[in-house]
């Protein structure tokens, strides 16, 4: 069994949530969005992020806007939706639900 392969199953499926909990306080660059995963300890590279936003665009649940950059060109922030705020209290309650059922696991393997 290969545990790293697991572990890495297990961020790919928190991506989109993390992605969405960054994005409920403002709007964001891209490069932001990476710093704040990286600041969670979620190790991202543009290479993953991109078409996550990309999808969640395409899906509805995010919006862009350029916004003029003094270094450089112009930054695309992305921001949520009303239906990507509906997901995200979606995945907010399923997130809940999911962590009291493997804490209660956890919890009574040790005892």
């Amino acid at each position: 069994m290969n545990i790293e392969n697991l572990k890495s199953q297990m961020r790919k499926g928190m991506l989109e949530f993390c992605v969405l909990l960054i994005l409920r306080e403002r709007p964001a660059y891209a490069s932001d969005l990476i710093a704040g995963l990286k600041q969670a300890r979620l190790i991202v590279v543009e290479g993953t992020l991109y078409p996550l936003l990309t999808r969640l665009k395409n899906d509805g649940m995010l919006a862009y806007r350029w916004v003029e950059s003094t270094s450089g060109p112009p930054r695309k922030y992305y921001e949520l939706t009303d239906l990507g705020t509906s997901v995200l209290n979606q995945l907010s309650a399923a997130w809940d639900d999911l962590s009291l059922t493997v804490d209660h696991l956890r919890n009574n393997q040790q005892k």
